[in-house]
């Protein structure tokens, strides 16, 4: 019996040295240290690399997440403290810190589970950054900074993740070595609106997000209606407004109205993304918005099916014809916002569903509308581009509506657009839904001519130089022109579009040249006799230059030829026309803002004048709030000189 009672007081013991090995648990939060100890002021670091430490996880309400220290410093003259981190360590995503101050109030950080980078502040190497305010309410890595830097319950948390592909400034080229330039129109209007969203939010834009040519054709030009052609072609030159030992020319086309009573039926598929990056009040309920001014405008002839995508695609309304409005507002009303972003998905479906209701000689589109963001699925931008390029071929078109901010896919967007034979436009508020969806419903939708290429000879006897403004990333081989397999741009119902193009007359003092080569020794002699003579008889013409277009029927295969030649003139800019000399002046702007090397000293001042003088008729305000654009980015330029910016940059 006494060895029973030993038996069990050795269980019992080693039962309670067993459990006091363990851990209690607990089913509060664990406390988080910050990543990083503050600085004690004013001692200062230096902003070079110090040592690694090791990760903290931290755990939110919705996601995990790793936050690594590698780096610390402190800006002597700002006082400011900078921490550029890791977060989230399965996709390498940066996540870049910055405390602006420690004893500002609203000054807070907190981590977002619906993001992969987050910033304090408005800094960038390009002194801007899309912004976008979100609530990590709770979580542990805000309960640490708020402990640690007494900062408020609530933060509020910056964050950028947008893209823009890179744009290289055009180059100038000798018209006596390579007379011609080759290129596609673009019709698009995205990159003036996002511009403008940047601005308004006290940022400078990036200068990848700025596209010369879709500023200068984010606004309607009084160009004369056509005739016997699907589009009017109108030419002028003048001086350069940007400096007098140059000219300006301009091409100007307009596509032929047609009245909305005498449009043809539509076959109508609204792709709509309604992943977890579309859950935020600038992007799905805008997208709502939107799609209701346009299901306003339709009738019994068109119909509606509407697709949405997350994580999986599906059809959440069968085609639905357009006097049932109220059943196609419902529909978008019921959306929801939730899941990954499998776009490839969604748009396979848009198609499928389109090409089944196809209308033989009617308008056949998919209109998408998306962050950009796709992330499950085919994602690359290959993969995407075949199948919209494909349905394009079966006349079925994409026009993409661009939404949001932080996670903005630019890049992605407008290429889709490009290979969809649509358009492209940036939609930051109700009166821009208002602009794309009602007052240009039928460029929006209905194409009049594709395919269109324009190319211009120079006369060298005239032209020492020349440069095309924008349309960088348009540019087509010279042999493209005629070659019929090549894709270019569309032109719809009532667009104008316009180019300009900066000349070097001959015999000016000002001439440039990127060659980049040297003079040649023994063809320059012989090559200089053999071009005067065959420049004698093209200069007793006076022509400056030869337009030569391109374009195929909305339906057809086969391209046909405009050919017209531009005079020339010594017209000073003050007696331009007035949208010749409104353009000039969105092209100045958007030098400035692209940081031109060609904008020789013209001041923001400037631009604000010309475009005064030139704003004429102005019937739905655009050209006055481009004048207050320009306005609010000179209050912007001088809070920056007026500041030190405390970005530490890799």
């Amino acid at each position: 019996m006494s060895q029973l009672k030993i038996l069990f007081t050795l269980v019992f013991l080693l039962s309670l040295a067993q459990m006091s090995c363990k851990l209690p648990e607990s089913k509060t939060e664990p406390t988080v240290q910050p990543a990083i100890q503050p600085p004690v002021r004013p001692t200062v670091q230096p902003a070079e690399k110090q040592h690694e430490e090791q990760p903290e996880t931290v755990e939110t309400a919705d996601d995990l997440y790793t936050a690594y220290a590698v780096e610390a410093a402190v800006d002597a003259k700002a006082g400011e403290l900078v921490v550029r981190g890791r977060e989230n360590k399965a996709s390498k995503d940066k996540m870049i810190v910055a405390d602006t101050s420690q004893n500002e109030q609203e000054s807070s950080l907190a981590a977002s589970p619906s993001a992969n980078i987050a910033v304090l502040g408005m800094k960038s190497k390009s002194g801007g950054m899309a912004k976008k305010e979100v609530r990590a309410q709770g979580s542990s890595l805000g309960g640490a900074l708020s402990r640690h830097y007494g900062m408020a319950a609530q933060h509020t948390v910056v964050l950028n993740s947008e893209s823009y592909d890179s744009i290289s400034e055009g180059k100038i080229f000798e018209a006596i070595t390579d007379p011609l330039s080759t290129f596609s129109i673009d019709v698009d209007t995205a990159s003036y609106s996002n511009v403008r969203r940047l601005i308004e939010q006290g940022q400078k834009p990036p200068v990848d997000a700025v596209r010369i040519e879709e500023m200068i054709n984010y606004f309607s030009y009084p160009y004369p209606n056509p005739t016997s052609e699907p589009f009017s072609v109108q030419l002028e030159t003048s001086q350069a407004p940007w400096n007098t030992a140059k000219k300006l020319v301009r091409i100007g086309i307009k596509g032929k109205e047609i009245q909305a009573d005498k449009r043809p039926a539509s076959n109508l598929v609204f792709l709509i993304d309604v992943s977890g990056s579309m859950d935020s009040n600038e992007k799905l309920p805008l997208v709502k918005s939107a799609m209701t001014m346009l299901v306003d405008r339709l009738e019994k002839n068109d119909k509606v099916s509407i697709v949405v995508y997350a994580g999986a695609a599906g059809l959440v309304l069968e085609p639905t014809t357009g006097d049932n409005k109220n059943q196609i507002i419902k529909a978008l009303d019921r959306l929801k916002a939730g899941g990954s972003t499998n776009g490839s998905g969604g748009i396979e479906l848009a198609y499928q569903t389109a090409s089944k209701n196809f209308i033989k000689g009617g308008v056949n589109r998919v209109v998408l509308a998306t962050d950009g963001d796709f992330n499950v699925g085919t994602t690359s931008r290959e993969g995407l581009l075949e199948i919209v390029k494909k349905h394009a071929d079966q006349n079925i078109y994409l026009s993409v509506l661009g939404f949001g901010m932080g996670n903005y896919k630019d890049g992605m967007m407008e290429t889709l657009s490009n290979k969809g034979n649509g358009n492209y436009a940036y939609v930051d508020n109700l009166n821009e839904a208002r602009k794309v969806m009602v007052e240009q419903m039928t460029g929006t939708l209905i194409t009049i001519a594709k395919d269109v290429k324009i190319q211009v000879e120079f006369n060298p006897k005239l032209v020492a130089s020349y440069r095309l403004i924008g349309y960088e990333n348009r540019i087509l081989n010279h042999q493209d022109f005629n070659d019929d397999k090549k894709d270019a741009g569309d032109i719809g119902a009532g667009h104008t579009v316009t180019a300009l193009y900066e000349i070097t007359p001959v015999g000016s003092l000002d001439v440039e040249s990127n060659s980049g080569i040297d003079a040649l020794k023994y063809q320059a002699k012989e090559k200089t006799i053999q071009v005067e003579q065959k420049l004698d008889q093209a200069s007793a013409s006076g022509e400056l230059l030869t337009l030569k277009l391109r374009y195929k029927r909305p339906d057809g295969n086969v391209s046909k030829k405009i050919e017209m030649a531009l005079m020339n003139s010594n017209t000073n800019f003050k007696s331009a026309s007035e949208s010749f000399k409104f353009a000039a002046a969105v092209a100045m702007f958007g030098m400035h803002l692209r940081e031109s090397k060609h904008m020789n000293n013209m001041d923001l001042s400037q631009v604000r004048e010309i475009a005064n003088s030139a704003k004429g008729e102005d019937r739905n305000g655009y050209k006055k709030e481009f004048i207050e654009l320009v306005e609010k980015y000179e209050v912007l330029l001088r809070g920056q000189r007026s500041s030190t910016i405390g970005y530490s940059g890799e």
